[in-house]
């Protein structure tokens, strides 16, 4: 089973931007299609991105389209989130996911523990 380990959370003011790494071990990160998913208090587990084992496509919540841009590098084991213009609605604790192409959190078998970002407002 992947070890999956999120990193580049903060605190960021609204407008600004963030870069979530998240690096794989224990299998190749080529074996999976990868998603961000995110949690805010009292709310459920939400879909953001997923990025197919090649990269070669990509999905996005209509809410982050245009503003965040998930990548991959399989060499390096690692996926990324770039998010730009964050809003504070964008705040939650930021986690990413390998299993197969989809935004259902139950497609996905393996989880990282998560990172928080904070948007100030």
């Amino acid at each position: 089973q992947v070890r999956l380990v999120e990193s580049g959370g903060g605190l960021v003011q609204a407008g600004g931007s963030l870069r979530l790494s998240c690096a794989a071990s224990g299998r190749a990160l080529s074996s999976y299609a990868m998603g961000w998913f995110r949690q805010a208090p009292g709310k459920e587990r939400e879909f953001v991105a997923t990025i197919s084992r090649s990269a070669g496509t990509k999905n996005y919540a209509d809410s982050v389209k245009g503003r965040f841009t998930i990548s991959r590098d399989n060499a390096k084991n690692t996926v990324y989130l770039q998010m730009n213009s964050l809003k504070a609605e964008d705040t939650a604790v930021y986690f990413c996911a390998a299993g197969v192409f989809s935004s259902r959190p139950n497609d996905f078998g393996s989880w990282g523990r998560g990172t928080q970002v904070t948007v100030s407002s």
